[in-house]
């Protein structure tokens, strides 16, 4: 009995070693950043310089051929031949562009409108290969040829036409500021002391960086919301579309102030390819004409208030 008892003693002495819960000081770490997360001090070169031009005048379309029977040599019946459309799209922009967690497909307003091109070649919208693409890779995967088409809240702008072709406008967006609530921060003006979150790339990138303290630069809209999460930044500042997107995924965040800026989204189409451009208007014009359109915004961009009239095409020729 003695021996059981000097064996419980030392057990309690051998777990009571160390300090109690209470005197444990826990340790403090920093949020990581997302990878390729950066400092921005100035806006891109090509913003400040870019080209005069007649940005969202595009070119006229002609009748839409019938889907399956696309003109001999052209560059639809290519895409008709390989069986597919490849077009570049987000997986990061909630309602516009997002992989849906359930069924792990690709979805959004920008999606259905590629879907509609593909659509419009082959009489079957499924008939799409979707390629995801961050803000700064659009251009270059249109120039590499590793995409058709991009369909991604993509700005026209001259400078881009410089590099690609647009398509009319497909949806009018402006930029504004996505803030945690009771931030006290009302609009764009309330960001010069404040340290703000855009995509590299990205049109709202030059818009931003010289009305807040910190410009933080990211690959992903979804990357500036964790980085808002956790403290981070202040605000995030971009389209109204893609703003809506994040507040709808954190109700502790809320869109603030009015448009400062006017964002005509355009799809873009590798430079020199007219007859895909003119085709892309006709599939275009025929959505605002019959109603694809309004249904499409009515599925996807309700968050954004009552369906708003299609933007009206403007042509140059």
């Amino acid at each position: 009995m003695r021996r059981l008892a000097l064996a419980a003693v030392l057990l309690l002495g051998a777990c009571s070693a160390g300090p109690a819960p209470s005197e444990v000081v826990p340790r403090s770490a920093a949020a990581p950043q997302p990878a390729n997360a950066s400092t921005v001090s100035a806006a891109p070169s090509s913003a400040a310089g870019a080209p005069s031009c007649d940005a969202t005048a595009s070119l006229r379309p002609g009748p839409l051929p019938q889907a399956g029977q696309m003109p001999a040599g052209s560059t639809m019946a290519k895409i008709a031949q390989r069986g597919r459309l490849i077009a570049g799209v987000d997986q990061n922009s909630f309602l516009m562009g997002f992989r849906n967690s359930f069924t792990g497909e690709i979805e959004g307003f920008d999606v259905d409108v590629a879907r509609q091109i593909a659509k419009a070649v082959f009489g079957d919208e499924k008939k799409v290969q979707f390629k995801v693409v961050t803000s700064a890779e659009r251009i270059p995967m249109l120039q590499s040829g590793a995409v058709d088409v991009v369909v991604r809240t993509m700005t026209i702008t001259c400078d881009r036409l410089e590099d690609v072709d647009f398509s009319q406008v497909y949806y009018q967006a402006g930029q504004r500021v996505l803030v945690r609530r009771n931030s006290g921060i009302t609009g764009v003006e309330g960001l010069a002391d404040r340290r703000v979150c855009v995509a590299s790339g990205s049109t709202s990138l030059g818009n931003v960086v010289n009305r807040a303290k910190t410009t933080v630069s990211v690959p992903n809209w979804t990357d500036c919301l964790v980085m808002l999460q956790q403290g981070q930044t202040d605000a995030i500042s971009t389209d109204d579309t893609i703003l809506a997107g994040l507040a709808a995924q954190d109700p502790y965040t809320e869109v603030v102030g009015a448009r400062f800026t006017d964002e005509s989204y355009g799809v873009g189409v590798p430079k020199g390819q007219e007859d895909l451009v003119r085709f892309v208007n006709g599939v275009l014009e025929r959505m605002r004409t019959d109603g694809t359109w309004s249904g499409i915004y009515g599925r996807w961009l309700t968050p954004l208030g009552p369906a708003p009239a299609p933007p009206v095409a403007r042509y140059r020729d």
